[in-house]
């Protein structure tokens, strides 16, 4: 049995839909509301009420499973939360834990994201439990966030200057996390996923340019103003610290490492920024 948490985010859902494209069996995810959770059931997989919050609720969702997939959307408590899972994964038997990390993870980092999930890699290394390390670089499909914006000012505000990511599609960080959940093989490594070429965000505006047919700017803001922006904007005061300290990484050039990941372990080829801009051109086209 393998189990998924988080399977009704972002890159979660690419997991599952990755999953059952491959044809997995004995498939079950934990999902805190079942009503967002009918793609997983359409899929043929099993569906069960749990809450990281709840550690009672971990214990059952965590019955008779082998593999699991640790996967927690954003939060100040992520070191907690995933502490609770891991105990409960030690509880259950399960065999081999995946957890869905941050590149640069460092439990000796100062604080923010690479901290927290440096820390519960730790914690998962010390836990007897056999484990993988997904350490995806910035998500291509994290401009989405920003598609309205783009598309009526064909603007691009990032505090980063001229540095360069090998930013990587969800959809490829998806097929890595199917690929070590269903295969043999992996334990004990941790796997750095990124896209095929390190781009800057003027490169990146010059693709969405190409892809829309509608000119995008890149341009680039302070970090002060990024972040009375992001406050404007209602984020919370803890995820704004988050956010600037990885603004703050990419801009000091430690995320334009490009590795074969995708490559080597889904024996295939990463999709580009291109790609990706062609595929979702609609939404940076579209002001509704």
């Amino acid at each position: 049995m393998i189990l998924i948490t988080g399977g009704t985010g972002t890159t979660g859902t690419d997991i599952i839909r990755q999953l059952a494209e491959a044809g997995a069996q004995g498939v079950r995810a934990m999902v805190r509301d079942p009503g967002k959770a009918a793609f997983i059931k359409d899929a043929g997989f099993e569906v069960v009420q749990g809450d990281f919050e709840r550690p009672e609720t971990l214990d059952a969702a965590l019955e008779g499973v082998e593999r699991a997939l640790l996967l927690t959307a954003p939060d100040p408590r992520t070191v907690e939360l995933q502490t609770r899972f891991i105990e409960a994964a030690q509880r259950a038997g399960t065999r081999h834990v995946v957890k869905f990390s941050a590149i640069g993870a460092d439990a000796s980092a100062r604080a923010g994201f690479v901290k927290w999930h440096g820390e519960v890699e730790e914690q998962l290394k010390a836990s007897g439990l056999a484990y993988t390390m997904l350490q995806p670089n910035s998500f291509m499909q994290n401009l989405l966030g920003s598609a309205r914006q783009i598309a009526g000012q064909g603007l691009i505000y990032q505090p980063v200057g001229d540095a360069k990511a090998s930013f990587v599609d969800t959809r490829d960080v998806a097929a890595v996390a199917a690929r070590v959940l269903t295969e043999d093989g992996h334990e004990g490594k941790s796997y750095i996923i990124t896209g095929p070429e390190a781009l800057s965000y003027h490169e990146v505006a010059a693709k969405l340019s190409e892809a829309t047919g509608k000119q995008v700017t890149y341009v680039p803001i302070s970090a002060e103003d990024f972040r009375a922006g992001a406050l404007a904007q209602g984020f919370p005061e803890w995820l704004v610290d988050a956010l600037g300290l990885l603004n703050e990484t990419l801009a000091s050039g430690e995320w334009a490492v490009v590795t074969d990941v995708v490559r080597e372990v889904c024996r295939k080829e990463p999709r580009t920024f291109g790609q990706f801009a062609r595929d979702y051109a609609a939404a940076f086209k579209s002001e509704v």
